[in-house]
C-alpha cells in the first residue's frame, strides 16, 4: 500500500500584478528624533519626495523636533511634524512651534489631540488648534488630521462613532472653507475588510477627505503585538493574535503584504475608493521599512545613490 505523503497547503501568496507598487507609489513614512539619528543619510534609503513625519512624543524638547525636522528637510524631503494638541501648553506656545518650523522650510503639519490623558494646557483636539488660524498665519498649506478606521474610544468612551463622525464634519468642513490641503492619517492596521467599511462609510457620510492609511513596517511578531496593544488597535489585531498561537512564527518578521495587497486590488477595482496614500509606521526600524518598500514599491521611484 502506498504511503501518501499530505503537506499543509501554503497560504496564498499576493498577486503580484502591478497593482501594489502602484499604491505603494507616494508612501509616507513615520520617524521620532532618536530614530532619525541612526540614519546617515535618507536620500540612500527612500525615494525621493517622499513624505517623513516626525512624531512628537510627551517629553521631546521642540528643540529636538525642529533640529530633526531641519535635517531632513535639508535632505531633500518634505517634513511633516506633528503638533500634538494636549501637550501644547497655549496660543503663545503653538505660533512659537510653528515659527521655528517655518523658519526651516516647513509648511506642513499632522494635528491630533496626542497620546495623553489629561491635556497640558489650553487644548485638548486638533479642531482647537485649527480654529486659532495661526497654521494659516504662517502659510502651512499641508494639514493632515487622524483618522480612526477601527473607533477611537479616546473621543468615544463608551463605543459607536457618534464624537469621531462629528469630529470629521467639523474638520471636513474646514477643508472646504479654506485653503487647507488635508487628508486622513490613521492609525496603523492589520485587516483590509474594517478599512474598506471604514473608508465606504466616510465616502456615504460626505466625507471627501482623502485616506492616508496607516500601515506597520516589517517587524518581529512580539514587537507588532506589542505596539498594537499599547496603541489601541481594534479588531484588526485579531491577524495578529491568530499568527501569535503558531510558536514558530513568533520571531519571524511580520510584514503587510497581504493587507496592502488586498487594498492595492480593491483600489485598482474601484478608482474612485478614497485611499489616497499608504504611510508607514516602521515599528521593526526605518532601513527595514525603507527595504520593504524598495522591494514591493515602484522601481522607477527609488533614486539611486552612490
Amino acid at each position: 500500500m502506498a504511503i501518501l505523503n499530505f503537506k499543509r497547503k501554503a497560504p496564498a501568496a499576493p498577486v503580484n500584478d502591478g497593482t501594489l507598487s502602484s499604491f505603494l507609489n507616494g508612501f509616507s513614512i513615520e520617524v521620532m528624533p532618536r530614530t532619525a539619528a541612526k540614519i546617515e543619510d535618507f536620500r540612500k534609503i527612500l525615494p525621493e519626495g517622499t513624505r517623513v513625519y516626525v512624531a512628537h512624543i510627551d517629553g521631546t524638547p521642540i528643540e529636538e523636533m525642529v533640529e530633526t525636522a531641519a535635517r531632513i528637510t535639508s535632505e531633500g524631503f518634505p517634513v511633516m511634524p506633528h503638533f500634538p494638541a494636549r501637550i501644547i501648553k497655549d496660543a503663545a506656545t503653538l505660533e512659537d512651534w510653528i515659527k521655528r518650523y517655518a523658519d526651516v522650510g516647513v509648511s506642513s503639519a499632522l494635528l491630533l489631540a496626542g497620546g495623553v490623558d489629561n491635556p497640558h494646557g489650553d487644548f485638548s483636539d486638533s479642531m482647537q488648534l485649527l480654529g486659532t488660524g495661526l497654521f494659516d498665519k504662517h502659510h502651512f498649506n499641508r494639514l493632515h488630521v487622524a483618522g480612526h478606521p477601527e473607533g477611537n474610544k479616546d473621543i468615544d468612551p463608551n463605543g459607536g462613532d457618534a464624537a469621531v463622525m462629528d469630529a470629521l464634519r467639523w474638520k471636513n468642513d474646514f477643508q472646504n472653507r479654506t485653503d487647507a490641503s488635508m487628508a486622513l492619517a490613521t492609525q496603523f492596521v492589520f485587516e483590509s475588510a474594517p478599512v474598506i467599511a471604514w473608508a465606504n462609510m466616510l465616502q456615504a457620510e460626505g466625507i471627501t477627505l482623502p485616506i492616508h492609511i496607516g500601515v506597520a513596517g516589517p517587524a518581529k511578531l512580539q514587537t507588532m503585538i506589542k505596539f498594537a496593544m499599547a496603541c489601541g488597535v481594534g479588531p484588526s489585531v485579531r491577524v495578529l493574535t491568530r499568527r501569535a498561537k503558531d510558536v514558530t512564527k513568533l520571531v519571524m518578521p511580520f510584514e503587510p503584504t497581504q493587507v496592502l495587497s488586498e487594498l492595492a486590488r480593491h483600489k485598482a477595482a474601484n478608482p474612485n475608493f478614497n485611499i489616497e496614500s499608504v504611510h508607514f509606521f516602521p515599528l521593526g526600524g526605518i532601513n527595514k521599512t525603507a527595504e520593504y518598500t524598495a522591494a514591493h514599491g515602484n522601481p522607477a521611484r527609488i533614486k539611486a545613490h552612490a
